[in-house]
């Protein structure tokens, strides 16, 4: 861990003292999973993953320390499996903005993972919820809050002692609650902005809450219970937007409050403003209408706090500001597949039962090294762009945001390196053969599924080579017409991004050999085309 500097070291004593547990953790591809499991790790327990698509963790650094298993929290079978010789089983999963029926499935797989706790003899379950307004029947409460209390008590009622985490908003670098509160301030000077920002809320450094969670897994086996988990300050969201500024260092926001903007209305202009789609904004907006506040801190009495702790707010901005600077997220809240975006992974040998799969093809030779360009493929989007037409990648993000799609502005978690399994842009890391393949999965709104593989290859004499291929498989009509209507543009897009990969390639291998050119990004001459 990197101390002080880390917005997520919940300084943890380690497990030298007793022996460790062996722990289930689900949902460790999301934000929260996949920083509690290297926690789990140092403080000596033995970790097991459940996990839809095992090969989205294998490029964690904490991967080789942990046994990841196949399966689905909706899948008895599967859980069960997962769930033999398990001690503490952590339950991080649920369908947030999934879709209308969403409620009906965490419902469903809540009740899935406790009968299988019980039948397993696990000792403990530990989930992390929503924190819900006191006094507030549940029937008025946003379907997000009111599907995360049901969890919770589907869990307490299991038959196995539970510990239920109930948090407000989550301040850490990458969480959907730090982003949004991040692009709201610093891209709106001045903003119109719904009534909810007047409610008071009390945020939580995800450094706590990963303390927090950590130490839940030692509870004496006769706690069954809720508790709050908050930082130590309460505020309204127009204040958390006010000392944003302040401690980021912008000037003062002129915030205007306007009470007929309804939530739909709020996750739409959230939606356009901050990389956080609409289809989860909303959920997030919701849940901001009713005053969230701790009512208890008895979490202290089972996981003792250490002095300076809880983090106070600014000093939780601060860390996850200073994160994102350096380019050291661990996590981001789009590590979880968006939903209703396309997840069919492209088939080794595809059957297309008669069906179209249409291509778009180029290669070109590179004067210079396969490393030299893998690099500047591994490094493609977020802040080192697309390599071709700017304005056409711009357009279509813009189309897609409007159309209720994840857009653009989703970026890149590291600047340099991927990860198979985490965005970029609006597209999904599907496949990383290091040096050789990228191949990513569109999540854009189309008619029909999309991918694009860039390759770095040598042929027989020696040269290095780039290859490039998009594919469609369109869906019905729609998608035939879809595809025809911008094919006319490919040759200027797809044609100049394998130009451009191949001359920002040599550049880059020409600047290594000049000391004085070497800080120059390879990316950053394509960007000004």
């Amino acid at each position: 861990m990197s101390g002080q500097d880390d917005d997520t070291d919940t300084h943890t004593a380690g497990g030298a003292d007793r022996p460790g547990l062996r722990c289930l953790v689900t949902g460790a591809s999301g934000y929260i999973g996949g920083r509690l499991v290297p926690e789990l790790l140092d403080a000596g327990h033995l970790v097991r993953c459940l996990a839809r698509t095992p090969g989205k963790l294998r490029d964690h650094p904490w991967a080789s320390r942990a046994e990841t298993v196949q399966g689905d929290v909706t899948d008895a079978e599967s859980v069960a499996r997962a769930m033999q010789g398990v001690d503490v089983a952590y339950y991080l999963v649920h369908a947030l903005g999934a879709g209308g029926d969403f409620e009906e499935r965490d419902r469903r797989a809540a009740r899935t993972f406790a009968e299988q706790a019980r039948a397993a003899g696990v000792r403990r379950v530990v989930y992390l919820g929503g924190l819900t307004p006191a006094g507030v029947p549940p029937h008025t409460l946003s379907p997000h809050l009111r599907s995360r209390a049901e969890v919770g008590d589907i869990l307490l009622r299991s038959g196995v002692p539970t510990t239920v985490l109930r948090a407000a908003v989550i301040i850490g670098s990458g969480s959907a609650s730090f982003e949004m509160l991040r692009y709201l301030t610093e891209r709106l000077p001045a903003m119109v902005t719904p009534s909810w920002v007047g409610t008071r809320i009390q945020p939580i450094a995800v450094r706590d809450v990963l303390r927090y969670l950590v130490g839940s897994a030692r509870m004496p086996p006769d706690v069954n219970r809720a508790f709050d988990i908050c930082g130590p300050d309460v505020m309204t969201y127009e204040q958390m937007m006010r000392r944003y500024a302040a401690v980021a260092r912008l000037p003062r926001r002129l915030i205007l409050r306007v009470p007929m903007l309804t939530p739909g209305l709020s996750s739409r202009w959230i939606g356009l403003v901050t990389p956080v789609p609409a289809s989860l904004a909303r959920p997030l907006a919701e849940s901001l209408r009713h005053e969230v506040v701790c009512r208890e801190h008895d979490i202290a009495r089972y996981v003792p706090d250490p002095p300076g702790t809880p983090l106070g707010f600014d000093e939780a901005l601060a860390l996850a500001l200073r994160r994102v600077r350096d380019a050291e997220v661990s996590t981001r809240w789009s590590a979880a597949a968006v939903p209703g975006a396309p997840s069919d992974p492209l088939p080794t040998d595809p059957d297309w039962a008669g069906g179209s799969l249409y291509t778009d093809r180029r290669c070109c030779t590179v004067d210079a090294s396969p490393t030299a360009l893998w690099q500047v493929i591994e490094g493609i989007g977020g802040e080192n762009g697309w390599y071709s037409f700017p304005l056409a990648w711009a357009v279509r993000g813009w189309l897609d945001r409007l159309a209720g799609g994840v857009g653009l502005r989703r970026g890149r978690r590291d600047a340099a390196r991927l990860r198979v399994g985490e965005s970029l842009d609006f597209w999904r890391v599907e496949e990383i053969e290091r040096g050789r393949l990228l191949r990513l999965r569109a999540e854009m709104r189309l008619p029909g599924l999309a991918w694009l593989e860039m390759y770095a290859e040598q042929d027989q004499q020696g040269r290095t080579r780039y290859r490039q291929r998009a594919l469609f498989h369109p869906h019905g009509l729609l998608g035939h017409l879809y595809w025809w209507s911008v094919a006319p543009w490919h040759a200027l897009v797809f044609g100049g991004m394998a130009r451009n990969i191949a001359r920002a390639a040599h550049r880059a291998e020409a600047a290594s050999a000049r000391p004085a050119d070497a800080a120059d990004h390879p990316a950053a001459s394509a960007r000004r085309r």
